[in-house]
């Protein structure tokens, strides 16, 4: 199996909050909008490698159905960033014991992100032999 792409979707309760969320706090960009009769159902937003597609219908929350795993250049200053925006922060930053640096977020509707630092002496960074 080849995959050319990938794409995460979020079946959002309120697709207007959501999308506050993440373009506006979290500064993704729309890739394209969907829908019917003049109305956007649906937008497709670029994720680094992959795209994020929220789209509207859900009653109820995605709780821990999804968890979002997001590499930034570096998260010095995001946290601050976030905790202004009243982002609900789960763990605050800092080195985990695979080396990574991550920040764990909830989006409104309770969806766990992983912002993502790699340090340049981790492995997924660069690994000589």
């Amino acid at each position: 199996m080849e995959v050319l792409s990938s794409r995460t979707i979020i079946v959002s309760g309120d697709l207007q909050q959501s999308r506050s969320f993440y373009e506006g706090t979290l500064g993704l960009r729309v890739y394209r909008e969907y829908g019917s009769g003049g109305d956007v159902t649906g937008v497709v937003l670029f994720a680094g490698g992959g795209f994020l597609e929220l789209t509207g219908g859900s009653p109820v929350g995605a709780g821990d159905a999804v968890k979002l795993w997001l590499q930034v250049p570096a998260l010095d200053g995001v946290e601050s960033t976030l905790r202004q925006a009243q982002v609900k922060i789960n763990k605050p930053a800092g080195r985990m014991p695979w080396g990574l640096i991550e920040l764990w977020i909830e989006d409104p509707d309770g969806i766990e992100i992983r912002l993502i630092e790699v340090p340049p002496e981790h492995p997924l960074r660069r690994r000589l032999s």
